[in-house]
């Protein structure tokens, strides 16, 4: 186990759909309200929810090729006023949040949802004290979502000298600690096998069936 001022060095950077937060419903009702909105074909809710955690736009891509600007307008005014309101914490979440900020890491968001959604939904579910960063979708980084080398320069300038760790259920989180070159820790909470997030990542990586499952020693040692 490597000391306190070591931990201090470690930034613990969560995905929030499927990973820290079950709002499938939400997203499912306020997708599906926009459909419904311009006359196109409702999805089935396991696909629409297989989808979670790669941006809006490429989302409804999947199933319409115009309006796309004004269904993700639509999806957002129903998400904002009635399917933010639709999620919860997924067991165990918050109790493992707070140990972990006790056991002093660096604790942030990087989400595909937009940023200041994002920031409202972790205040509702009040766990926002527990991060130092929350960040998403802006109108400068939204084409490319989680892939976006900004986020790479985000790191290189706020935490130079602290290692990362991506954690997330989605295969596009482990891309994303392939790009930060960064150990990843995938949870089975999400729509995607332990298979696939190893398929996705380059280097070291830890699977667990939930971000409750978390520890310090199982951290330390991807770090060491």
């Amino acid at each position: 186990m490597i000391s306190m001022d070591s931990n201090r060095k470690i930034v613990l950077s969560f995905d929030l759909d499927n990973t820290l937060i079950n709002n499938r419903e939400g997203i499912v009702n306020s997708f599906n309200f926009a459909l419904r909105k311009f006359n196109l074909p409702l999805m089935d809710k396991q696909v629409i929810e297989k989808m979670i955690g790669i941006p809006l736009h490429q989302m409804f891509l999947t199933i319409a090729k115009q309006n796309i600007s004004d269904l993700v307008l639509t999806f957002r005014e129903f998400y904002g006023s009635k399917g933010i309101y639709q999620g919860h914490l997924i067991e165990g979440v918050k109790e493992k949040l707070k140990e972990l900020k006790k056991q002093e890491f660096i604790l942030g968001i990087i989400t595909s949802k937009k940023q200041e959604m994002a920031i409202k939904m972790v205040e509702i579910l009040a766990i926002s004290e527990f991060f130092d960063y929350v960040t998403g979708e802006t109108e400068e980084r939204k084409e490319l979502g989680k892939l976006d080398p900004s986020f790479k320069s985000f790191f290189e300038e706020k935490y130079p000298h602290y290692q990362i760790i991506v954690i997330g259920d989605h295969p596009k989180d482990a891309m994303l600690s392939n790009n930060l070159k960064c150990p990843f820790i995938g949870v089975l909470t999400g729509n995607h096998s332990a298979q696939e997030l190893k398929d996705s990542k380059k280097g070291k990586s830890l699977i667990l069936n939930s971000v409750s499952e978390l520890n310090e020693d199982s951290i330390n040692e991807l770090v060491s």
